[in-house]
This record gives C-alpha cells, sequence and structure tokens, in this order.
C-alpha cells in the first residue's frame, strides 16, 4: 500500500520545502517530493504532517548498542539485533553499523561470521546496515575504554580473516595507521571497500596527513583518543583540518566534545563532511547506574558513561539528541545538523546511492520530528516502524 506524506516541512538536499508531499510506494521508495497540488493521485495511507517536519532517517555509523544491549552477545546476537533496531527507529534511526570488537582474533571472527546470515535476513526496526570494526588494531596508548588485552598490531592474515568472515558487509575499521603493517592492511580494506578510520592513534600530522593521502578516509570521534590541534604541534586533529576530503565523526553529546570544539570543526571542514555518531554504549537509554562496555564496568551519571578511573567510556546519547545539540548549542541549521546525521553518513559508507536523503527512486527510510528534534514516525523502506503522531 502507498502513503503519502501530507501538509510537510521537508528537507531535501538542497532546499527546505514548505507545505509539500512525500508519496512513497508499495515498494517502499520514494516516487514523489513536491507541491502537494502537484502530487500524484495514489491510494493509500494518507498522513496529516502539519507542524512537523520530514526528514531523511538517522544513520549511526559508530554505535555499540543501546537500551541495556551491547552489539557482540554471541549468545542472543539474533534476538538482541532485532530488539536494538526496534528501539534505535524511536530515536529517529533507520540505519545504523555495529560498532565491535572482541578479545581475541578467533572470537571477533565468529562474531563477524555470526552476524553475517542476521543482517542478510533483516531486522523489522532500523536497518543493520553492516559491520564496523573498532579494533583491534589500536594503539594503546590511545586506548580510551578499550581493553588493552584486546589491543595488538595490525596483521594481514588476521585482517583478511576478518574480512573473508565479513563476506562484504564490514564497512568501516579504525586502526591507528603509525603500527607496524598498518598501511598494508589499509590498501587491503581499501581494496576490498572498506573505509579506514583513524583514531586510537598517536599519529602526528606528518604522520596523520601520509595516512589521509594514502588509504584512511574517515576520522573516528574526532578529537577522542587522538593527538590534538595544537599551534605548534597540529596533530591528527590539524591534520584532518587541513584537508579537503576526509569526513570526521563527531560525538555531539557535549561531554566528549565541548560546544565551541563542535564549532570549530564544523566550521574547518564545513557541514558536508561532519558526521555525527552516538558511540553510545549499553546505558543509552536507560537510567543512571552501572553497565558494561568491553569487559569493563562503567557507570553512567549525568549523562557521562566513565569508567572507575574517570575515562569516558562511549556515550549514553541517543541520535536525536546528538542532532537537537548541533543544532541548538552550536549554532548549525536544522536542515545542516540532520544532514549531518543522514546524508554525510550514507555518502561516507557508500551507502548514498539509496539512503540518506528524501530524492525520488531513494528508499522510503524517513523520520518526522519537530523544531526540537523529537521524533514522532520513523519508516524504512516504506513500512512505519515507529508511530506517535
Amino acid at each position: 500500500m502507498a502513503t503519502i506524506l501530507d501538509y510537510a516541512t521537508i528537507i531535501t538536499p538542497t532546499a527546505v520545502l514548505e507545505r509539500c508531499a512525500v508519496v512513497v510506494s508499495e515498494e517502499g521508495r520514494i516516487s514523489y517530493v513536491g507541491p502537494m497540488e502537484e502530487a500524484p493521485r495514489v491510494e493509500g495511507l494518507r498522513l496529516d504532517m502539519r507542524g512537523k517536519v520530514i526528514i531523511p532517517g538517522f544513520i549511526n555509523i559508530h554505535v555499540h548498542g543501546g537500551n541495556g544491549i551491547t552489539f557482540g552477545n554471541m549468545d542472543a546476537l539474533a534476538e538482541e539485533l532485532e530488539t536494538y533496531s526496534a528501539w534505535a527507529a524511536k530515536n529517529g534511526v533507520t540505519g545504523f553499523l555495529t560498532s565491535i570488537t572482541a578479545a581475541t582474533p578467533q572470537e571477533l571472527t565468529d562474531m563477524i561470521a555470526a552476524y553475517v546470515p542476521i543482517m542478510e535476513k533483516g531486522v523489522s526496526g532500523a536497518e543493520a546496515l553492516g559491520i564496523h570494526l573498532e579494533g583491534p588494531f589500536m594503539n594503546v596508548e590511545k586506548k580510551g575504554a578499550q581493553n588493552p588485552d584486546w589491543i595488538r598490531n595490525p596483521d594481514l592474515e588476521e585482517a583478511q580473516g576478518y574480512l573473508d568472515a565479513g563476506r562484504g558487509w564490514i564497512y568501516q575499521m579504525t586502526m591507528a595507521p603509525e603500527l607496524p603493517n598498518a598501511k598494508d592492511v589499509a590498501a587491503l580494506y581499501r581494496k576490498a571497500g572498506v573505509v579506514n578510520a583513524v583514531a586510537h592513534s598517536t599519529a602526528d600530522y606528518d604522520a596523520a596527513r601520509e595516512a589521509f593521502l594514502g588509504d584512511w578516509t574517515h576520522v573516528t570521534h574526532t578529537y577522542n583518543a587522538q593527538t590534538g590541534l595544537h599551534h605548534r604541534k597540529p596533530g591528527l586533529v590539524g591534520a584532518l583540518m587541513s584537508m579537503d576530503e576526509i569526513t570526521a565523526e563527531l560525538i555531539a553529546d557535549k561531554i566528549h566534545v565541548h560546544p565551541g570544539a563542535m564549532k570549530v570543526l564544523i566550521r574547518a571542514v564545513g557541514t558536508d563532511r561532519v558526521v555525527l555518531i552516538t558511540d553510545a554504549m549499553e546505558a543509552a537509554g536507560l537510567p543512571e547506574g552501572t553497565y558494561s562496555l568491553l569487559g569493563h564496568e562503567v557507570t553512567v551519571k549525568e549523562g557521562s558513561a566513565r569508567l572507575a578511573d574517570g575515562t569516558l567510556a562511549g556515550s549514553a546519547a541517543l541520535m536525536n539528541e546528538c542532532v537537537r545539540n548541533v543544532h541548538k548549542d552550536v549554532e548549525v541549521s536544522l536542515a545542516n545538523a540532520v544532514k549531518m546525521a543522514t546524508l554525510n553518513p550514507a555518502r561516507a559508507m557508500g551507502f548514498s546511492n539509496r539512503l540518506g536523503s528524501i530524492a525520488v527512486g531513494k528508499d522510503a527510510s524517513l523520520a518526522v520530528i519537530d523544531e526540537e528534534v523529537n521524533v514522532y514516525l520513523t519508516m524504512v523502506k516504506g513500512e512505519i516502524v515507529h508511530n506517535q503522531l
């Protein structure tokens, strides 16, 4: 059955449309975007969107879990991915990558292989788009909340094993470029279509620029677990800001990064290259308390998730909150804030042919929000998976 969304404000890649309509075909794709009076006459479910904004669904390319779920629980992998996808959709998310790592190469290989048939089958809420490997090839000096016992230098045979197990479902690899064999692994992954991202790295300005001129095209959680910007030592962040094409993740929870630093990043690289993420762990959406991440005990208090020594351990943020923060506290237009959580991640990970924008022919993976970025409806490939209208 077709769905018609009427009387809407619509954020498209090129304009914000007022009092317009979106028509979704029975096949779950967008068949019309434009003035209501010019919309095709079709039978189907008609929804009045007065006072609401239709946006592309949020795409979270860096998240470890939420709502009590941590990705990678081998005892309930399918059930928990299904439960997570339904919960994520309530926050306007229509697609996500599962950010995972594990204690040993065999455990990680098994985990990757186990996810593949689940993702091939699909889930009923937000779409499980693929896998993000945040580890194990990181610099222990910038481990952040990563378990140091799980970190090791890059190895080509091990890396190939992950690719083989993933069967095309690995989309992103976070890796420190200064480590031995990192360049060889990055070349292997880029040839396989995987996005290489820099973080958990001590790379200075020169090493980071070399990586960006090579096979790294993305920065994981910019500012965090990497060398920062200083006027005599520009660091990895300075290298990012000196480049023209590298995309940059941003945890916009106002805890990992101060709003002033968010503004500096956005002004330096532009609204087309910043990618909003949550980096959320199982506490997202739940009350304050004690939780688990990567073998660590994490305490969540006043919105901040930390290890016992005070180290930030992922976040408890929601995607719509991050978009709201960038819009309200960093003074970015709503259209540009939405773009950072939709079209930008879709472009960075290679999904923009079907996701990330409201345009004829693309999947009808949409969200309906208000000016405060509260979520009222989420649609994935034409199916309404959350409705609070």
